[in-house]
């Protein structure tokens, strides 16, 4: 027992002993060691990086356009329909051949309407790398900035159409009035087709004849990217415009599948009735019993709103009716009638021409086409005289009250006014 318990005793301090004297040597061993497990790690873990043999023999994909064309494997010219131009003399033009011709001219327009080439439309011709006689392999149309046709002259000939995809990014948008709602929105760098919009939601609560200076609005909508290039406007869905010291609120909502606008409080944007028979005017002359006449110089009473626009300039049914009366009314000109109702009945005066196949006892729609202005009859120039009658008696148009349609149901009022306030949080 003595022995053994000496040796446990001594051991471990020859141990320490022996390596304090070679203390050097210990530490050389002990990194050779250490470098040498290092290596064998990295090693190991290259190899879980390398590829398999199904990994390695792989094919590296390409980038492909319009769905199918991979762009690595051909040259491209980007050419522009130009005037005058037809889509057979264009192929030909690029190298396709006289049967790959034969064979678009045998599509049905279905499938391509060669009539639809719009000067100034992109187009794509593709040919295979290295090849010397430049054979077109595909030719690629671009109808708009997203929609596409591809054309195959390879081995087989086939053609398909496509839609690029569109990105949509929320934009909100300001300005103030100085002379129009047209000009606030180039003065601010805003989209042109914005102002006719905000005129088509509002069409019924704000005469936009009547805008004021320090007028205001905000739009909350989409714009529209194709390839990070702007294509247009998409869904308005917010707006708030202040005119004559109130604010119009604008929200859209479907309410049993179908969109519309609504004010805060879930009464529809939409009226009976339009605010006025055409878009972007001026009020020339308005309703009077005592105005003079320009050109018959006598004192008469006016008894309609004249808006001053061009020659063709659309005009549109304020509301849905039947017409009663087309024609040629002395000095009314060239007139259009019609009875909304058994309360309302409105006329059109002064037009250059009547809308193609609007006939007598044809219902119209509200916002309907139903002529075009003029200056026909005894006028100074070109205008429409726009006249209302409430039962039988001539009223200003201007004044007239037009009751709104349906407004948001009870059992939608909570999800639309979530909707509501979301919607001002972000216009605000």
């Amino acid at each position: 027992m003595i022995i053994k318990h000496r040796i446990f005793v001594f051991l471990p301090e020859k141990i320490i002993f022996v390596i304090m004297k070679n203390i050097k040597i210990v530490i050389v061993i002990a990194l050779v060691l250490i470098t040498l497990i290092a290596v064998a790690l990295y090693s190991l873990f290259l190899s879980d990086q390398k590829p398999s043999e199904e990994e390695a023999e792989l094919p590296i994909l390409s980038i492909c356009e319009y769905e199918h064309i991979p762009v690595d494997s051909f040259d491209v010219e980007v050419h522009a329909i130009q005037k005058n131009e037809f889509l057979s003399q264009i192929l030909t033009s690029l190298g396709a051949t006289n049967d790959d011709v034969s064979k678009v001219s045998l599509l049905e327009p279905g499938v391509f309407d060669a009539k639809s080439l719009r000067v100034g439309s992109r187009y794509k011709a593709y040919y295979a790398l290295n090849d010397s006689c430049r054979k077109l392999c595909y030719w690629v149309y671009e109808k708009t900035p997203a929609d596409y046709s591809v054309f195959c002259f390879r081995d087989t000939f086939f053609v398909y159409n496509g839609k690029k995809e569109i990105d949509k990014r929320l934009k909100l948008s300001k300005a103030e009035i100085t002379s129009s709602l047209w000009n606030a929105t180039v003065e601010n760098n805003i989209d042109i087709n914005l102002s006719l919009f905000l005129s088509d939601i509002y069409a019924w609560t704000i005469d936009f004849f009547g805008l004021q200076k320090g007028d205001q609005f905000s739009v909350l909508y989409d714009e529209l990217y194709v390839d990070s290039t702007f294509v247009g406007i998409g869904q308005v869905h917010a707006a708030q415009f202040y005119h004559g010291d109130k604010d119009y609120y604008a929200f859209y909502f479907e309410q049993d599948s179908v969109g519309g606008y609504w004010d805060q409080d879930g009464n529809s944007l939409k009226r009976a009735f339009l605010k006025a028979p055409l878009k972007f005017s001026r009020i020339s002359s308005t309703f009077s019993y005592a105005r003079r006449h320009p050109v018959l110089r006598v004192v008469r009473p006016h008894t309609g709103v004249d808006y001053a626009a061009p020659t063709g300039t659309p005009v549109m049914s304020i509301g849905n009716g039947t017409v009663i009366s087309k024609g040629y009314a002395g000095g009314g000109g060239n007139t259009v009638k019609i009875r909304h109702n058994s309360v309302y009945t409105t006329a059109y005066l002064h037009l250059s021409r009547f809308a193609q196949g609007l006939k007598v006892g044809q219902t119209v729609s509200q916002g309907q086409l139903i002529g075009y202005v003029g200056s026909t009859g005894t006028s100074t120039g070109p205008h429409l005289d726009f006249r209302v009658w409430k039962n039988n008696s001539p009223i200003n148009p201007l004044t007239i009250e037009s009751p709104p349609v349906e407004p948001v149901h009870e059992k939608n009022k909570v999800a639309f006014d979530s909707v509501c306030t979301r919607y001002l949080q972000q216009l605000k």
